[in-house]
């Protein structure tokens, strides 16, 4: 396999497993926190240790950075993602809720031609629907349906919020380098989340804190591996890989609140570790054609 591309895979996928902890943890937090000083902590998180391993000549690139517009842009839509989510998350059950915002990876594949200009192999789009029927199979949906509803319009508009978002990462990440679009990040979503803190700031604990910042910092670990897998290989590539979450999410879930998986979830996992597989086997042999050329 050629090494960029493997490379990339390997670093994206850490980055799905690190965010699905984030997930985790969130789920713990947010039950006596709101989600706004959730967020507001973790950025400040990621932010200072950007700040405390490249210190003030990174914040002068940050400024004078080329992608600081389209980052902007990027984290207004990855705020309107975790809005549209976590409203529809009061309505949706998980099931539900996980399979529409799993349509994200179809969204990432299609943008990636028109926004990119990437060429997508009939494997790529294989990879993304077999690992999309998994989704569905492991989360219930292929039995009990969904019915047409606002929250369930929310949740889709979530997944083309991030599947826009995460095209535009692979677009800045090809002229800045990750450490200065982390610092860029953090900053915009501290004024963002700092807006709501006089409204929705609760007291907290040591432990809290604690918490809340060791969610940053898996935050921060998630986000630069992220931002690297997107330097090294296509959006195309990668967009199947955002599944694995799901199977981390289920794996966290039974270890940390002993949610036992069906055996749809066994089965759907299963499918979506063999879109991966498709991806991971056609690039292999791929590069043996090109080493043998």
């Amino acid at each position: 396999m050629h090494k960029t591309i493997s490379s990339g895979i390997l670093l994206t996928s850490f980055a799905y497993f690190l965010f699905s902890l984030q997930d985790a943890s969130v789920k713990w937090l947010v039950v006596a926190l709101p989600v706004w000083q959730i967020l507001f902590v973790r950025s400040v998180t990621i932010f200072s240790l950007c700040l405390a391993v490249g210190g003030r000549p990174l914040l002068q690139d940050a400024r004078r950075s080329p992608v600081l517009k389209p980052l902007l842009l990027r984290n207004l839509l990855l705020l309107a993602a975790w809005l549209c989510y976590y409203t529809a998350a009061r309505d949706l059950g998980l099931a539900e809720l996980t399979t529409l915002y799993y349509a994200s990876p179809v969204v990432m594949t299609i943008l990636s031609v028109p926004i990119l200009g990437e060429k997508v192999p009939g494997y790529r789009w294989l990879a993304v629907v077999v690992g999309f029927v998994g989704v569905v199979i492991a989360c219930g949906i292929a039995a009990k349906g969904i019915t047409l509803s606002l929250p369930v319009y929310l949740a889709l508009q979530a997944a083309v919020f991030w599947a826009v978002a995460t095209v535009l990462l692979r677009k800045t990440a090809l002229h800045e380098r990750t450490q200065v679009q982390m610092t860029i990040s953090s900053g915009f979503f501290i004024l963002f989340t700092a807006l709501a803190m006089p409204f929705v700031w609760q007291p907290v604990s040591a432990m809290d804190l604690l918490l809340m910042s060791g969610t940053g910092l898996i935050a921060g670990l998630g986000q630069f591996a992220m931002f690297e897998g997107m330097r090294r290989a296509p959006v195309s590539v990668l967009a199947p890989f955002e599944y694995t979450s799901l199977v981390w999410a289920f794996a966290l879930g039974y270890l940390i609140w002993s949610d036992v998986p069906g055996s749809n979830v066994f089965a759907g996992a299963a499918l979506i570790v063999s879109a991966g597989m498709i991806i991971i086997a056609r690039e292999r042999l791929g590069g043996r054609f090109r080493l043998r050329a």
